[in-house]
């Protein structure tokens, strides 16, 4: 930053392959019709609080497709290697000189854009400054999941990170470390409700259900919120029951 008063300039990196070991090439695969990295890049691009967004792909042909999709939206992309995430990051982070960065992953068409600028508000509005926040991700449904935190952070962990999964999960070298980096407490749904449901998308169960919320909502309201697939589902019980036998890959 330019100045210490200067606001600090806030990049949002998604990560993206065509390589995903459950559903391969499941970010192009279609809904509504529309990409799934589409619908997860235009949501993104309404959010108020970003000054950028990234993608940040692989340098593998496999992900040429995800790369040219993200350019035709008008989206950076950044490619780096397959299995050092944390490095892309980093890379992706220099490239778009990124003060504070938030982190998300393509497979979650249905993100937020008013959680997203929730968490990153809480951010840089707490006071002493922290390193990391995130929404937690035990309350909200999974889909919906988003990391805040500063560049100076994110490149000390790509500079000290030597556990593999610390390298494939960008974020773990920071929040196994409290005593070294400054941890917000995870930030909850403001009526206190806990809802264990999976939006995004690893398994074709996940997609049929993330092709009916997308097909319902979209010609009605294209700005939903995560709110309004809550009450869709509430009309639909049966809609969860598709994919409640997926279980989540996490290192949490």
């Amino acid at each position: 930053m330019s100045a210490a008063t200067a606001k600090p300039r806030v990049v949002c990196i998604s990560q993206a392959r065509m390589t995903s070991t459950r559903l391969p090439g499941k970010v192009l695969m279609e809904a509504a019709g529309r990409p799934l990295l589409a619908h997860h890049l235009g949501r993104l691009a309404r959010c108020r609080t970003l000054d950028a967004l990234v993608l940040a792909t692989t340098a593998n042909g496999t992900d040429d497709p995800v790369a040219e999709l993200a350019g035709s939206l008008g989206v950076p992309v950044f490619r780096g290697d397959e299995q050092d995430v944390l490095g892309r990051f980093a890379g992706a982070a220099a490239m778009a000189g990124a003060d504070v960065v938030v982190r998300v992953t393509a497979d979650c068409p249905l993100i937020d854009p008013a959680l997203v600028d929730r968490v990153v508000t809480a951010f840089l509005e707490s006071a002493p400054p922290l390193d990391y926040l995130s929404l937690d991700v035990t309350r909200f449904p999974r889909g919906l999941d988003a990391e805040v935190f500063t560049r100076a952070a994110l490149d000390e962990a790509a500079a000290n990170a030597t556990d593999p999964a610390e390298r494939e999960h960008v974020t773990a070298h920071l929040y196994r470390r409290p005593e070294r980096f400054r941890i917000g407490g995870p930030l909850t749904p403001q009526d206190g409700s806990v809802l264990d449901q999976r939006w995004c998308v690893d398994e074709p169960a996940d997609l049929e259900l993330v092709r009916r919320l997308l097909g319902a909502l979209l010609p009605e309201n294209p700005g939903f919120g995560w709110q309004d697939c809550c009450n869709l589902l509430r009309q639909h019980p049966e809609w969860a029951d598709l994919n409640g036998s997926v279980r989540q890959n996490t290192l949490h």
